[in-house]
């Protein structure tokens, strides 16, 4: 049998059962439409992600304890980095800067009358700011009492906070402290490129005076401030050679030694985070969309529950193509196109559904909007290959039928 013959009788029994082979395709499109869906939104969230990390200074180098296996992220909390490591970092070649950071445990903020709940503002050293990350002011100074907000952070009272107000801090000690706001700014060289900064409030003091997490230093002996995170700005013509450098430097540190039972001190730059993160969303992503296969699933069982249908009414219809003369390929190919269509119909219709779908999710996730077009692809080949294994049963059932019985039917 011609193949276009068998494509006009196949849309012929398709459209003389319309409201079944329209149920009978949407479950294909929900099923195609998810998969479209959680693809597109796992694609552009990784997008978004790597272009934000991106973003970040590609020269700078992250210094973090991590479990032996290399975590996720890394784990910056333990305190292990000494200032006498800081120190011995600063003289390695190709190093400019060296931005430790600590936190400060407090119980809350005030201004004006006004109480912000925290339970920690960032200690850091003034090579945190850059000229061009100051929206207003200056960056603050070494034995000083003042603090610099990011944009979140000045929004975070009833009133906005300002370049000269006074903001209190009560310490978890209890012990208030009067800080000025010398400086407003956009982002920071020392944050992680992982930190979410422009979304959260953050309060940034100088490490001298508010920073004492201290430890007898391994190397010479005595007590010295200990960071939990350190970024070390690099030539960025050098950032590689920089931070093998800065590595081998910890091979051998105070940091190595304090690090605590199955962790290690590791640099790392923005690439290793984004190689990692990439990881991860591919991994949920791939999680995700499998379970949107489930739907398809559902849609394969719908078209083989509608073809064992059609091959039980079209009985006598079969007994007759096959008393003319056709074959039993000609009739497994009459039910395979048919099933085909309703395949390919499902995966055209779920493709701009779920491309759709997945605009308004990045959209209400405030996220950039990134197509996924691989996964069409995959979407449609998947949609046609569903029709034709779902088909394969009942046109073989068809193709067995007994053309004297067939035309006994009734």
């Amino acid at each position: 049998m011609d193949v276009r013959e068998s494509l006009s009788m196949a849309f012929r029994s398709i459209r003389s059962h319309k409201l079944r082979s329209t149920l009978t395709v949407l479950g294909i499109v929900i099923g195609i439409a998810s998969v479209v869906t959680f693809a597109t939104f796992g694609a552009s969230l990784k997008a978004d992600v790597v272009s934000e990390i991106g973003d970040t200074s590609a020269s700078n180098v992250y210094l973090v304890t991590s479990p032996e296996d290399g975590g996720p992220f890394g784990s910056a909390i333990q305190p292990v980095f000494t200032e006498h490591d800081l120190a011995e970092i600063r003289e390695l070649e190709g190093v400019r800067a060296v931005i430790p950071r600590g936190n400060v445990p407090t119980s809350a903020l005030r201004y004006r009358g006004d109480t912000f709940a925290r339970t920690q503002v960032t200690a850091t050293t003034a090579e945190t700011f850059t000229e061009a990350s100051l929206v207003e002011g200056r960056a603050f100074r070494a034995g000083e009492s003042e603090v610099v907000l990011n944009r979140a952070a000045t929004r975070a009272f009833e009133e906005n906070v300002t370049v000269g107000s006074t903001l209190t801090v009560t310490m978890q000690s209890n012990r208030s402290v009067d800080l000025t706001v010398v400086g407003i700014v956009e982002r920071t060289q020392g944050q992680l490129p992982v930190g979410g900064f422009g979304s959260q409030a953050r309060f940034f003091v100088p490490a001298d005076p508010f920073y004492d997490a201290t430890v007898e230093s391994p190397t010479l002996g005595v007590n010295q401030r200990v960071y939990p995170q350190v970024t070390v700005q690099t030539d960025p013509a050098a950032t590689t050679a920089t931070k093998e450098r800065v590595q081998s430097s910890l091979d051998d540190s105070d940091a190595a030694e304090l690090a605590p039972g199955g962790a290690e001190v590791t640099a790392r730059t923005s690439g290793d985070f984004i190689d990692q993160i990439e990881r991860i969303i591919d991994r949920l992503t791939r999680f995700v969309t499998g379970i949107a296969v489930i739907a398809l699933v559902v849609g394969a069982v719908g078209i083989a529950n509608i073809m064992l249908v059609s091959v039980t009414e079209r009985t006598r219809e079969i007994g007759i193509m096959k008393s003319v003369g056709a074959t039993n390929r000609d009739v497994m190919q009459l039910f395979l196109v048919e099933s085909s269509l309703l395949g390919g119909f499902g995966a055209v219709l779920g493709v701009p559904l779920g491309v759709l779908v997945g605009w308004g999710a990045t959209e209400y996730a405030e996220i950039t909007f990134t197509l996924a077009p691989t996964w069409f692809a995959i979407a449609v080949t998947v949609g046609v290959a569903v029709g034709i294994v779902a088909g394969l049963y009942p046109a073989w059932k068809a193709a067995r039928v007994d053309p004297i019985d067939a035309l006994r039917h009734e």
